[in-house]
């Protein structure tokens, strides 16, 4: 077990200070392009629809109890090597939204969320949705029959010397980061979620239509 991070069942009281250095650690960026104001016949149409999908998504942020960035910023880039031998690059997901999930094979709360976050994927993935699962473990050998034994389909990395994990400002486990089409952070989640709740499917069907 790394010694750097906790399980975030055991670190509620310290859950915001976590959430600032998570936060903290993202490039600024400038003004969401989401934010602007929209000129030209139709534009009325385009932006009653943009209102009504960003209140969904705040909606099930809420609902799932996600943390808000305190002003828009952009995710730092990254290049990762996945354990089928594919490379992913974050800003070559631009146009998807994007879950990033921090995870470990010893980390208990991480492997009881991982079939649900599986089920997400699986409804959206052929919209574009993309999930990224970063495991800090440091034995890969750990990881993949895991992941078998799950029979889990998405995208995987290892993060071993957690140079990832550090960049993004990870001190528990899970930690996830989701990331909108514009390579925005729309939230993050300390702790395990219920991904597929109908709140979560709401999130990624409204990061998908905006």
């Amino acid at each position: 077990m790394r010694a750097t991070l906790m399980l975030t069942g055991m670190a509620v009281a310290g859950a915001a200070l976590v959430a600032v250095a998570l936060l903290t650690v993202l490039t600024d960026g400038p003004r969401d392009p989401a934010s602007a104001s929209t000129d030209g016949p139709g534009d009325t149409a385009v932006l009653t629809a943009s209102v009504a999908h960003a209140s969904g998504v705040d909606d099930a942020v809420r609902e799932l109890d996600l943390i808000r960035p305190p002003r828009p910023k952009q995710a730092s880039d990254f290049t990762v090597s996945l354990l089928g031998g594919e490379t992913l690059k974050l800003r070559g997901q631009r146009g998807k939204p994007v879950l990033v999930n921090f995870w470990a094979t010893w980390c208990a709360p991480c492997r009881e969320e991982m079939p649900a976050m599986e089920r997400l994927y699986l409804k959206h993935r052929e919209r574009g949705f993309v999930l990224l699962a970063v495991s800090v473990d440091t034995d890969a050998s750990l990881v993949k029959p895991f992941l078998e034994r799950l029979k889990l389909t998405f995208p995987v990395a290892l993060d071993a010397k957690m140079d990832l994990a550090n960049a993004y400002g990870v001190r528990a486990l899970p930690a996830s980061f989701l990331i909108d089409r514009n390579g925005y952070l729309t939230a993050l989640a300390l702790g395990p979620r219920a991904w597929d709740h109908r709140a979560a499917h709401a999130l990624v069907e409204g990061m998908l239509a905006q």
